[in-house]
């Protein structure tokens, strides 16, 4: 809240009333911030090109979009996971991706990551449909291609992974997800136990 002091003056029309201009009266006005009621569900999407810019755009994207909502609590484990995701898209897709941010209510947050490849790639490989909450494999430490998904769905509550057939806007390829609620403290500090830091690399 900002008080603004505005003051009122009125040249003086008689030459003999000094001093020339005259402070008539001061009136002091409120201006407030406006309020805005926050929803509990809500959705975002953010079409990225194919550049080795679209992991560290997403993530000012994704931060920025968390703090307007109140979601302070799962930005840092939401970068940690969503770079991962679409660093996976840019490197082994020749096309655009995209990302997708919803809210599920109860401080929980979604998010997807669609790209032309249509390989889904493991873990999200394993018995897509019908159940989509798997738990997933350990993560080798000396698995070097691949490991960030599989981070991914060892320290996001739930997550998946489905095929994308051709649509009536040309969107075909593949669909990874995941989920971040109440792990999202633990899942930060395991993954940069690992070496693993949302602030660096592309």
């Amino acid at each position: 809240m900002h008080r603004t002091r505005v003051r009122h003056r009125h040249r003086s029309t008689r030459s003999a009333d000094p001093p020339e201009y005259l402070l008539e009266e001061i009136a002091v006005v409120t201006v407030a911030a406006p309020q805005y009621e926050t929803p509990e569900l809500w959705s975002y999407a953010l079409h990225l090109p194919h550049d080795p810019r679209a992991a560290r755009i997403a993530r000012r994207t994704l931060r920025a979009v968390l703090a307007e909502y109140n979601l302070r609590e799962l930005i840092d484990s939401a970068e940690l996971l969503a770079s991962e995701l679409v660093s996976n898209a840019y490197r082994h897709s020749e096309g655009p991706s995209g990302l997708r941010l919803r809210a599920l209510g109860g401080g929980r947050l979604r998010m997807s990551v669609w790209d032309t490849n249509p390989q889904i790639p493991p873990p999200f490989d394993r018995g897509v449909e019908p159940e989509p909450f798997r738990r997933p494999v350990a993560v080798s430490p000396d698995r070097e291609g691949g490991r960030g998904l599989f981070l991914v769905s060892h320290y996001a509550d739930h997550w998946g992974g489905r095929p994308l057939g051709d649509d009536l806007f040309g969107q075909s390829g593949k669909l990874l997800w995941c989920e971040l609620g109440s792990r999202a403290s633990a899942c930060v500090a395991v993954m940069e136990s690992h070496g693993w830091s949302s602030r660096h690399g592309n």
